[in-house]
């Protein structure tokens, strides 16, 4: 299990943005991917990152709304990838790679939540295909671009809904849309810890973080009504106190890719800005997200998966 799992007195908190966090950075000649980067938190990420100067190139399945959403930000390239569709993947990275410019910060924030019971092409439960499988195919094939940089994985507190489930990865024997949902986020966390197992002699770090819970296009698939249910809208609608703004829910992915505070840095679980501490609550990161074991077993099965291996 990771010690380094403390806090680390970031000087940010629960309430801080994306602004705050790059304030003073200047991120000139920098460019970063950022999956999901054109809708909730992925679009104030995207502003905020361009705001400081760097180039943002937004993979997006739908790039005509990805155009229409980013319209009016300097400093951004929109390029097609669709993360449920692994030749898409490959597409996007061979373009990346004939591109040959150094990717400084990828961020995986695309994803979909609770979705009802849906199946790949090749029979994976979607979620897990999308918020994981498609990322580690993504990240693996850009590894020749990404020394000495960031990746970060947008994860969720939702982890404590499941850990892998070994036996039953693909929800065959019964589908729960939370506890696939959970498994994926687990997969996130694993496969930063992992990735920067694996990547950090040649620079390039891994982190994965929670954002926070925000109103955001993430929701789409649960009723209003069970969202009331959960307390996470009142009758008008309104979110309650502790949720955060998109601006907010964007602070700790961005703190992530761009704090010199984490230099040197990798392999942790993030949230609020501030690195995480281990618990079995619903705040923190729990033990077996990052197990080291359990993210090579992770590694080994993705790469099985998907055919893809950068470090093989």
């Amino acid at each position: 299990m990771n010690d380094k799992q403390q806090p680390i007195d970031s000087g940010f908190d629960n309430r801080s943005t994306a602004a705050d966090v790059l304030a003073g950075i200047d991120l000139t000649g920098k460019t970063a991917v950022v999956t999901g980067g054109y809708s909730g938190i992925g679009l104030e990420t995207t502003r905020a990152l361009a705001g400081a100067g760097a180039t943002v190139v937004v993979p997006a399945r739908r790039p005509d709304l990805a155009a229409e959403n980013l319209q009016g930000i300097a400093g951004v390239e929109i390029d097609e990838l669709d993360l449920a569709d692994l030749d898409s993947v490959q597409k996007f990275a061979e373009r990346r790679l004939d591109d040959g410019r150094r990717i400084d910060m990828l961020l995986a924030g695309a994803g979909i939540m609770a979705c009802p019971e849906t199946r790949t092409e090749r029979g994976w439960e979607l979620q897990f295909a999308v918020n994981h499988l498609g990322h580690f195919a993504l990240v693996n094939r850009l590894v020749p671009l990404l020394e000495g940089a960031r990746v970060v994985m947008t994860s969720s507190g939702g982890h404590g809904n499941s850990p892998i489930r070994w036996d039953d990865p693909h929800f065959e024997q019964g589908y729960d849309q939370w506890k696939a949902y959970g498994q994926s986020k687990t997969a996130n966390i694993l496969f930063a810890v992992e990735l920067d197992r694996l990547g950090r002699s040649f620079g390039t770090r891994s982190f994965a973080l929670h954002p926070g819970a925000i109103l955001t296009p993430l929701q789409r698939h649960i009723p209003e009504e069970r969202q009331r249910e959960m307390g996470w809208i009142d009758d008008e609608g309104n979110p309650p106190e502790y949720f955060k703004t998109t601006e907010q829910g964007a602070a700790t992915q961005t703190w992530a890719a761009t704090s010199p505070r984490l230099d040197g840095m990798g392999g942790l679980y993030l949230e609020d800005c501030e690195v995480a501490e281990v618990s079995e609550e619903w705040t923190g990161v729990r033990p077996y997200a990052i197990d080291p074991d359990e993210a090579t077993r992770l590694w080994s099965l993705s790469a099985d998966l998907t055919g893809v291996n950068a470090f093989a």
